[in-house]
């Protein structure tokens, strides 16, 4: 219900700009029938032609005022046009009465129910204020008080009208304007969902490649460890560039084995062991070895934890590893400068189920944008000295929790990661 000093929540209404055309020829049409040779009648309908062509800019301009501004115009303006087209006559039975129903039409486009009616009633006493100068002057029998309430009666009854068809309309129109919010939505989720469904699908063929190639990788390697070793001990004491180059061999296939270890870690198939767990209890679980270990700058841990959080089903090994992978990587980006680390846990709703989000956000210097888009794909890669294969194990754990990992947007420094645990669907409902 609207109020009389203001608009309903939606100061506007449908118009386009061939509407004003009608406007334009209904005014001229006015213009033309007498008085003709009335400038006053002229000049005032001017005004109303005015007035109807700024309404649309006047009520962007002033969205709660300017739709009262427009009716009090009208009325003022019909008033003035009844006054100069009833020299003749009384006044109050001027034909041109019917210019009235231009505010009260105006006011039901613009308010609630309650307003249109208190509009249309100042309306039918401007309209009315006319009958004092009448009595001075004739006398107005029962007919002639029967017309004039039947004119207020219709102003009424087309107030209501009008009323009733735009609130219908606006109700229509947010409707529609909300099924197109949602199904802009499931379409974004849509798209994720293929998204991942694709990337999915390429981890799963790169998967058994991968497995197939370090296992094949692995047992030279164990020859060649040993072989090394054989000769190390063998050579020790006759040969020291024989020993010096056998231990060479034997480090850097120590480095080529943990290499196929994380192909093997990478290609294994999950199967997270999960129980109700508290997230931040992870997280800081992950964070306290990283801070111990980390020698570069100095990184400002800024903590935002929710209060009274639910417990979501987790893998406490595996959700270690991926905060554990997180946190390094933050704090790698931030190296030598240092910088800060801000850690989030909200509970919050993501694809109509109820969850716990937890937030990385770091100061460092970002991720690029042409690897957004590839950042969790095997083997894509910022640093130097990587394989590119821990945001891929990550996000392979969080699909395994039925979660999502995601970038948060870059509109402030640094790169920022958004990991979803989600409930119970008993739990979530």
């Amino acid at each position: 219900m609207g109020t009389f000093a203001s608009p309903t929540r939606s100061a506007t209404r449908p118009h386009s700009k061939w509407l004003d055309v009608p406007w334009l020829v209904f005014l001229l049409g006015l213009a033309v029938l007498p008085p003709f040779l009335d400038w006053h009648k002229q000049l005032i309908l001017l005004v109303i032609g005015v007035v109807q062509l700024a309404e649309a800019r006047l009520v962007a301009h002033w969205p709660r005022r300017g739709p009262i501004l427009t009716v009090v115009l009208k009325i003022l303006l019909a008033t003035l046009l009844i006054d100069h087209t009833g020299e003749m006559i009384p006044t109050i039975n001027s034909s041109y009465y019917p210019i009235y129903f231009v505010p009260v039409i105006t006011a039901a486009l613009y308010f609630g129910p309650a307003a249109t009616l208190l509009w249309t009633m100042v309306t039918s006493a401007a309209y009315s204020s006319y009958l004092y100068p009448a009595l001075k002057e004739y006398s107005i029998d029962a007919a002639g008080y029967s017309a004039l309430a039947i004119r207020i009666f219709f102003f009424f009854l087309v107030g209501m009208v009008v009323n009733r068809v735009v609130v219908a309309y606006r109700e229509q129109s947010n409707s529609y304007q909300h099924l197109a919010e949602q199904l802009t939505e499931t379409n974004r989720a849509l798209e994720r969902a293929h998204a991942e469904t694709r990337r999915s699908e390429r981890l799963a063929a790169l998967g058994q490649l991968t497995a197939g190639l370090a296992h094949e990788i692995r047992n030279p390697l164990g020859i060649i460890k040993g072989s090394a070793e054989m000769l190390n001990q063998k050579l020790a004491s006759a040969n020291p560039l024989a020993a010096e180059l056998s231990g060479y061999i034997s480090s850097e296939v120590n480095r080529l084995s943990a290499l196929v270890s994380r192909f093997l870690d990478f290609a294994r198939p999950l199967q997270a062991e999960t129980r109700p767990m508290d997230v931040t209890e992870v997280l800081e679980k992950a964070l306290r070895p990283v801070e111990e270990q980390w020698h570069g700058g100095k990184v400002m841990v800024v903590r935002a934890y929710q209060k009274d959080l639910p417990q979501v089903p987790l893998d406490a090994t595996l959700c270690e590893q991926v905060f554990v992978n997180l946190v390094q990587n933050a704090f790698e980006a931030m190296g030598e400068e240092g910088g800060t680390l801000r850690l989030e846990v909200t509970e919050r709703e993501s694809d109509n189920r109820r969850g716990v989000e937890v937030r990385i956000q770091d100061s460092g210097p970002g991720i690029s944008p042409e690897l957004r888009e590839q950042i969790f794909n095997p083997f894509v890669t910022t640093k130097t000295a990587g394989v590119g294969l821990g945001l891929s194990i990550v996000s392979q754990i969080m699909d395994e929790h039925h979660g999502w990992i995601r970038l948060l947007d870059a509109d402030v420094r640094g790169a920022g990661f958004g990991l979803f645990f989600p409930l119970p669907k008993a739990a979530s409902n």
